[in-house]
């Protein structure tokens, strides 16, 4: 599949978002393919060990707001502390370590998808050509993806602002590795270098994007919530009672939704790209020097007489 969008071109706030739906639907077989080739092993991975999770919790839940208080021994349970202690057993840091790996497996497949699309001309590429940077960028943006998060949860702690100012600069840390090819300590430094006087184009294209994920993953699951809720509100006499059917439902749900988030993920290539137009013009540059090449590319063209 042949598309003709440019990535490397200035941007402002409305033609990031817009542009960003623009890929999509222009890439949408060949993007997806990608996504559930890289990504679909880990989301299993994660739905199998979050609904055993979920499962443990719901009992523990369940056990806790149903029985007499002096039968906690009865069932192994001897208090409500000790039983929420044991839910941080195996499957519970499993189910840490497969959403880190999904989150990482969706940043690299779909920022790899985007520098291939450009090295090929704007030509939507094949997963065996994306699995070469996949297989080589993964665990360096997984290694990535742990340092900003560290760096922005300090931030966060130091009254939410410094938090909130990070989170753009270090978004563009993943594309800046990717598609120019550097590590951590270059991206790092490149990423305060780009932004620098667009701050609020990319934060902006960032927060719409996630708000409109987080109303899309509201819109699916909700339901099901509100189903639990409303079974509780039938049976008050249960107390606090969950069901254990509708939370795996929601959790298959919220890991189907994982798929939404190509969106953002897709802005922020289109961030990048817009940011280094800007600074260093690489897309003008291109252009240029193709300017030599257009008489020998058209060929099927009659030549000039005078």
């Amino acid at each position: 599949m042949s598309t003709n969008m440019e990535l490397s071109k200035t941007r402002d706030f409305g033609e990031i978002i817009s542009d960003s739906f623009l890929f999509i639907r222009e890439n949408l077989k060949p993007l997806l393919k990608c996504f559930f080739v890289f990504c679909g092993f880990f989301l299993v991975a994660y739905l199998i060990v979050a609904c055993i999770q979920q499962t443990k919790m719901v009992n523990l839940v369940n056990n806790i707001t149903t029985s007499d208080p002096d039968s906690y021994g009865t069932d192994g349970i001897t208090n409500p502390f000790s039983a929420l202690t044991r839910q941080f057993g195996v499957t519970y840091f499993l189910t840490i370590l497969f959403q880190l790996c999904s989150w990482t497996a969706l940043t690299v497949t779909v920022l790899s998808y985007m520098a291939v699309y450009k090295t090929k001309g704007n030509i939507a590429p094949t997963p065996e050509e994306v699995w070469g940077y996949v297989k080589y960028y993964f665990f360096k943006i997984m290694g990535s993806i742990f340092l900003t998060l560290i760096i922005l949860i300090i931030g966060f702690v130091c009254c939410l602002v410094p938090g909130i100012w990070l989170y753009p600069i270090m978004s563009l840390i993943f594309p800046i590795m990717i598609i120019e090819n550097t590590g951590f300590g270059y991206a790092f430094g490149q990423s305060f270098r780009l932004i620098k006087e667009n701050w609020w184009t990319t934060f902006g294209a960032l927060f719409i994007m996630g708000v409109i994920v987080y109303i899309l993953v509201a819109v699916i699951t909700l339901p099901v919530g509100a189903a639990n809720i409303g079974s509780m509100l039938l049976h008050p006499g249960k107390g606090v009672h969950l069901s254990q059917t509708l939370i795996i439902v929601s959790t298959v749900l919220v890991t189907i939704c994982h798929v939404f988030y190509i969106l953002p993920t897709v802005a922020l290539g289109l961030c990048y790209f817009n940011l280094t137009e800007l600074k260093d013009a690489p897309g003008l540059i291109d252009r240029i020097n193709q300017l030599g090449n257009n008489d020998a590319a058209n060929t099927n063209q009659p030549t000039e007489e005078y």
